[in-house]
């Protein structure tokens, strides 16, 4: 059987940067171990395979693999495909268009408007499906910096600690005092799962106020070696229950708020994630994600 795949870098708009996609197109005759073994050989961190919509009125079923498990839901595979889709599905010659794709997934329907524009890379931008939910409180601080290599003292700013959210993947939230501290962080394995108990949560979304980028509000980093993501260059699943800690900590007023993400900074693969939150009445209303995605390769599978 041959298949044809695409790879794209996410959350960035120049090549090379952001997080490596690979996108296997009309997967419908693949079974899950084959899908599983794709995504290994890909390495990345995440892999689509593209399937026909169960519901005519979508564009397309998507199955989303790490190298080691299938997730529900996730943040660059959506942006990445949609931006994949609305390109290839674009009228010959035609540059300067909009259009909304819908992909089923896992946690459900996912709409992603995407803008396709001659002069610039083209740009997605999803409606979460599912708003962030707290969980429990995670471990201790201590148990914390010890199974990422800092001090206690280096957990936490301002009124901002260890938290716990899922928005069809769950994460735990780990406020740094700065980017010293956080440029420094790594996975400590004989601590790691005191902190993280496996199946607890996807992985620790780190993140601190100062950044490199000017126009950045937060600079985050993502640890998920469970599901086979050592650190993870962009994770936009994990930046919709940001939003969940930033209403939950920040007591944003009502209205459109925006906030820039910047991640994958120490892994040379910088990214730029925009969240925008709507608060009505104190709540959290609404989420969206977005970000650009270039493709760079394309070629065919031997499965």
């Amino acid at each position: 059987m041959r298949l044809e795949f695409h790879t794209l870098d996410v959350f960035t708009d120049q090549r090379f940067g952001g997080n490596s996609l690979a996108v296997v197109l009309a997967a419908d005759a693949l079974d899950t171990p084959v899908m599983q073994s794709i995504a290994r050989e890909f390495n990345l961190s995440e892999t689509v395979f593209v399937l026909k919509a169960e519901n005519p009125a979508h564009s397309a079923r998507l199955r989303i693999f790490t190298p080691l498990a299938e997730l529900p839901f996730a943040g660059h595979p959506t942006v990445g495909t949609a931006v994949l889709l609305a390109g290839l599905r674009a009228p010959a010659g035609e540059h300067e268009r909009d259009a909304i794709v819908v992909l089923e997934q896992g946690i459900g329907r996912v709409r992603v408007g995407v803008r396709l524009r001659a002069a610039e890379a083209p740009f997605a931008e999803f409606d979460a499906p599912r708003l962030p939910q707290p969980l429990a409180d995670p471990s201790t601080v201590e148990r914390i910096a010890a199974a990422l290599g800092l001090l206690p003292t280096e957990i936490g700013f301002e009124n901002h600690r260890p938290s716990a959210f899922s928005s069809g993947n769950s994460c735990i939230f780990v406020p740094v005092s700065s980017l010293e501290a956080i440029s420094k962080a790594e996975i400590v394995a004989g601590h790691w799962g005191e902190a993280f108990p496996k199946g607890s949560a996807m992985g620790a979304f780190l993140y601190c106020r100062q950044t490199v980028h000017a126009g950045a509000a937060f600079h985050a980093r993502m640890f998920a070696p469970d599901v086979g993501v050592p650190e993870d260059p962009a994770t936009g699943s994990a930046v919709v229950g940001l939003a969940g800690v930033v209403h939950r900590f920040d007591d944003l007023p009502d209205g459109h708020h925006k906030r820039v993400v910047e991640q994958g900074l120490e892994m040379g693969r910088p990214s730029r994630i925009v969240l925008s939150m709507d608060i009505e009445a104190g709540k959290l209303h609404g989420v969206r994600i977005g970000g650009h995605a270039v493709r760079v390769a394309s070629g065919h599978l031997e499965v």
